[in-house]
């Protein structure tokens, strides 16, 4: 475990030097928040969805971010085009899910993205993640309508099968490359209070994915990371308009240190 945090804090040292482009490809509902949750933990952040420049985008970005929470046609071509760039360049890619299975061009689009992008990692709620199975997510609107325990087997299943790592996250996190496994308990119940959090946790996955080369690792402690952020920044407020600003301040504010002496992942046996 000591090396585990010798390791997340290495990482965070790398994302404040080496200040990563990540190019996000995401949605309107969170594009500002999310830009400055990357400034401030350290990366650079570029939104750029035109189908006419993504290609070029990625070719300087160190990670993509496909995030479907408000698709255009236009954009899900975007996503297919920069995805399989950032493939031939080895640039990897991480899929934010939202509201998969809420509708049928959200759970296929995701599905098509699987199918045509090879991916680093996936991060959805238990909804999110059982839609992209066999099985059938029940999702009201983007929020999950299952818990991380019902659904961690059908992760871990579906990690296996396409050979990446997926994320499920909620009051604890279950993360796995189908050969190895984390649980994360870090975090705070007001996240959920605040729109985008989810949304957030996946480009501060992304950080860690643009400088760790282990994506079970990177996703792991960028999980663990937003959630120390979030316990962090409860304990300046109790209020949802405030915490949103709590969440940025302390998102910029985790030092090394703080980060490996608050991290709180357990290995779980596959």
């Amino acid at each position: 475990m000591e090396n585990l945090k010798e390791k997340g804090a290495e990482a965070l040292r790398k994302i404040r030097e080496e200040k990563p482009l990540i190019h996000n490809i995401t949605n309107f509902v969170v594009m500002n928040y999310t830009a400055n949750a990357l400034l401030a933990i350290g990366a650079s952040p570029v939104m750029a969805h035109s189908i006419d420049e993504v290609e070029d985008m990625v070719s300087l970005a160190r990670a993509l971010v496909l995030n479907i929470g408000t698709l255009e046609r236009e954009w899900i071509e975007s996503m297919i085009k920069a995805g399989k760039r950032a493939n031939k360049l080895g640039v990897p890619v991480i899929l934010d899910p939202v509201g998969a299975g809420a509708t049928p061009l959200r759970t296929e689009t995701s599905k098509r993205i699987i199918e045509e992008v090879r991916l680093s990692s996936i991060r959805g709620n238990a909804s999110e993640i059982l839609s992209l199975t066999d099985e059938r997510g029940r999702t009201k609107g983007v929020d999950s309508l299952h818990e991380v325990e019902e659904v961690w087997k059908e992760g871990l299943k579906l990690s296996q099968e396409l050979k990446t790592v997926i994320a499920i996250t909620g009051k604890v996190d279950f993360i796995t490359d189908g050969k190895r496994g984390f649980r994360c308990f870090n975090g705070h119940p007001l996240l959920r209070w605040v729109t985008g959090t989810g949304c957030t946790a996946t480009v501060i996955i992304a950080s860690f994915l643009a400088v760790e080369k282990d994506p079970l690792l990177a996703t792991a402690f960028g999980l663990s990371y937003f959630g120390i952020a979030g316990e962090k920044a409860a304990e300046k407020t109790s209020s949802s308009g405030s915490y949103g600003i709590a969440l940025l301040d302390a998102i910029y504010e985790i030092k090394e240190e703080e980060f490996a002496e608050k991290m709180r992942l357990e290995e779980v046996k596959i």
